[in-house]
């Protein structure tokens, strides 16, 4: 790759990024991080210019964010949510809904008392509306661990939604058969 296409790549790969992965950012840091931890992950991406898989720019992009995110808490420290919501209003800057945001208290509370990995998953999933296999480019793991991990993730999020104790289904399958078998 020629230092001329590295340079058009990287345009494209800006403007591809920049609405979607500011707001995976403002998301989840302060407000007054974003800009800096968007830099960085464009920083990241022309040093890796020619790593960046072709057709899955944007969720390699999340990916490097991610890292970047988990890099800048270890440094940080973490602020309260509402106080970098509030913030961001008050700079006119939309972040999207907030953590377990639908205006569903019982989903708020749901999502809370999820694992953080579930949690990110689904928010994946249903804020960046990303496919599995787009997720897989962002935890670096593979498309069927990815497609997994949100279908186990969605059924705890239902379990964390239903009152009560869960009730399992009938078994079904060879081992009823078998059973059925060994009573004749």
């Amino acid at each position: 790759m020629t230092d001329r296409e590295a340079t058009g790549r990287f345009e494209s790969m800006y403007a591809l990024a920049r609405d979607p992965v500011a707001r995976y950012l403002a998301r989840r840091a302060a407000p007054d991080a974003v800009e800096d931890l968007f830099a960085e992950v464009m920083t990241v991406a022309w040093r890796r210019i020619r790593d960046v898989p072709d057709g899955d720019e944007l969720p390699w992009l999340y990916g490097v964010a991610r890292r970047v995110l988990a890099n800048h808490r270890r440094a940080s420290g973490r602020l309260g949510r509402l106080l970098e919501r509030v913030a961001l209003v008050e700079r006119g800057v939309d972040p999207g809904p907030p953590p377990g945001s639908s205006g569903d208290p019982d989903l708020a509370a749901a999502l809370a008392r999820l694992p953080a990995v579930d949690a990110e998953i689904l928010r994946l999933w249903a804020w960046e509306e990303l496919a599995p296999r787009e997720i897989a480019g962002v935890l670096d793991i593979t498309p069927n661990a990815a497609s997994i991990r949100l279908h186990r993730a969605k059924g705890r999020l239902r379990d964390a939604l239903e009152p009560g104790p869960r009730k399992d289904p009938e078994p079904a399958g060879h081992l009823l058969d078998v059973e059925r078998t060994e009573a004749r």
